[in-house]
């Protein structure tokens, strides 16, 4: 099998984990991942925090959405726009969502689009994960092209990338592409990880 399709067989096996996880399994996993994201400095601060809506058994973000508007912090969706460029419009909860052609709920009437470089901190869904930051994804390449532009950059830097999971998706290694953006933390249901710790176990330390 080539590494092509292993990638293919890795994703689907993932996926379906995820799907099997129960209700009380996901509010678990979904208050263990507000603990982490707690830990990170900038889920606290910073003014524009992108993430997605879960969907296909991903993490859901429900417990960490509604803290970021109470501290005045602007909440944000990915949209796929022409030519598979990926923009993010505000959102809060209650404002009207229509799925895009994958399905995925964006919202209806963005008030405005923002570039990813206008952001702050981004909350990135995936299928895997290691500690070094490497991500695999669902295959369509979407953050890896529309932050391609943090890899001429000093890490870290804005907006800081976040990849959001559960610890079973956690790999040994990942190998990396070319194209692939790295993740600066990573946020589970049960610890932070930095991904650029110097420590051999990758975990953040105060």
């Amino acid at each position: 099998m080539d590494a092509t399709a292993q990638r293919r067989e890795l994703r689907r096996q993932l996926a379906e984990q995820r799907r099997r996880l129960t209700p009380p399994q996901r509010i678990a996993a979904a208050q263990g991942l507000r603990r982490s994201l707690e830990q990170l400095p900038e889920y606290l601060t910073d003014a524009r925090v992108a993430g997605y809506w879960a969907c296909d058994g991903e993490l859901p973000l429900n417990l960490i959405i509604p803290p970021l508007s109470t501290r005045g912090q602007q909440f944000l969706l990915p949209v796929i726009g022409p030519k598979h460029h990926l923009r993010f419009a505000p959102w809060q909860a209650g404002e009207d969502v229509q799925p895009n052609r994958y399905g995925i709920p964006e919202p209806a009437a963005p008030r405005e689009l923002l570039e990813p470089f206008q952001l702050d901190l981004v909350l990135v869904p995936l299928l895997a994960f290691d500690r070094q930051g490497n991500r695999l994804g669902t295959g369509g390449g979407y953050y890896d092209r529309a932050f391609a532009f943090l890899n001429d950059q000093v890490r870290p830097t804005e907006p800081l990338l976040v990849g959001i999971a559960y610890a079973f998706q956690e790999l040994p290694q990942i190998d990396e592409e070319p194209w692939d953006v790295p993740l600066d933390f990573i946020a589970t249901d049960r610890e932070l990880i930095d991904c650029h710790a110097t420590g051999e176990d990758g975990e953040a330390h105060a």
